[in-house]
């Protein structure tokens, strides 16, 4: 493990952090506002889209401060990659800016809250380079850290923390990252996506991921992480020495699948308590866990409740 990993494993120490939520979901269904290929760095591009980012982080930033939180501060660049820019009609270079936008927006966040003692930690979130839940096609290792590596090289150089590869669904994107910022020495986390039978929609096995990326990395994430399915649909594969190595977990609140959610008009937004208990339950299972937030469907309201629940009741 590198030194700048180590400091970052430090710095969290044995403490739970607290994330956000599904930041497209709450645009979209609670805020009204349109993300064209559900890419939130359109936000970036707008005064009110700005005005929206903010009030979205100082929301989350109140609740975790309240409880005396730790509080890992996500840029909104899940689909800033120069692939996903095109589609939407976006150059390399405007991409590059907004990218470099999304890190500045909450460095100067950290700066106010920091004044108030807040801990607080940058991480800059690159997402696959498809459709995570229906991969056309699935990118080697070295595809993918040629595809993937500008937009780390920049988020690093901006000044991020950490960077952490979110809805993964193959090793070989998860290894390209991991190997694209370990080249740029910033720390990395790489957190999967799984279906509802808990496994990757390849039907390869968690515990197989993990081994597979470790192994090509030379245990290069400092975490990983699931996000993006509900604890129902992989609480029964958490077994096994591997656990140790899930530090992230950021479940949807709805319990369908990533078709039923793709084809749904409206917002499953669950039960918050529920899904609080539910997180609960995964503190004994998962002795490394560190950061604690939400996906699809999930507010503020989840992850209140999911503080709530676990920050005082580590194992």
């Amino acid at each position: 493990m590198t030194s700048t990993s180590q400091a970052l494993l430090d710095t969290l120490s044995d403490h739970l952090w607290l994330t956000d939520g599904g930041l497209e979901t709450v645009m979209v269904f609670h805020e009204g506002i349109e993300l064209p290929q559900f890419a939130s760095f359109s936000l970036l591009e707008s005064p009110a889209g700005l005005d929206a980012l903010r009030r979205y982080y100082h929301g989350f930033l109140d609740d975790s401060a309240a409880m005396g939180a730790g509080f890992v501060l996500d840029t909104a660049t899940w689909r800033s990659s120069a692939g996903w820019g095109q589609v939407i009609g976006r150059t390399a270079a405007q991409i590059d800016d907004l990218n470099r936008a999304a890190v500045a927006l909450v460095r100067d966040l950290r700066t106010e809250r920091q004044g108030k003692g807040q801990r607080l930690l940058i991480n800059g979130v690159v997402g696959p380079h498809g459709d995570a839940y229906a991969p056309q096609s699935v990118l080697s290792p070295d595809q993918a850290q040629a595809y993937h590596g500008r937009q780390v090289e920049v988020l690093a150089e901006a000044g991020v923390d950490l960077v952490t590869a979110t809805t993964i669904s193959s090793t070989g994107e998860a290894i390209g990252i991991t190997r694209a910022a370990q080249a740029c020495g910033v720390p990395v986390a790489v957190s999967f996506t799984v279906e509802t039978d808990g496994n990757l929609v390849s039907g390869m096995s968690l515990e197989q991921a993990v081994a597979q990326t470790d192994a090509a990395t030379g245990g290069g994430p400092v975490w990983y992480g699931i996000n993006c399915a509900h604890p129902d649909h992989f609480r029964a594969v958490l077994a096994g020495d591997w656990l140790h190595r899930l530090g992230m977990i950021r479940a949807n609140a709805s319990r369908r699948s990533h078709a039923e959610l793709d084809e749904s008009p409206d917002l499953d937004d669950g039960n918050p308590a529920e899904l609080a208990q539910d997180y609960h339950q995964l503190l004994h299972l998962l002795p490394g866990l560190r950061v604690l937030g939400g996906c699809c469907g999930t507010d503020r309201r989840h992850v209140a409740a999911i503080g709530q629940a676990c920050l005082a009741h580590r194992h």
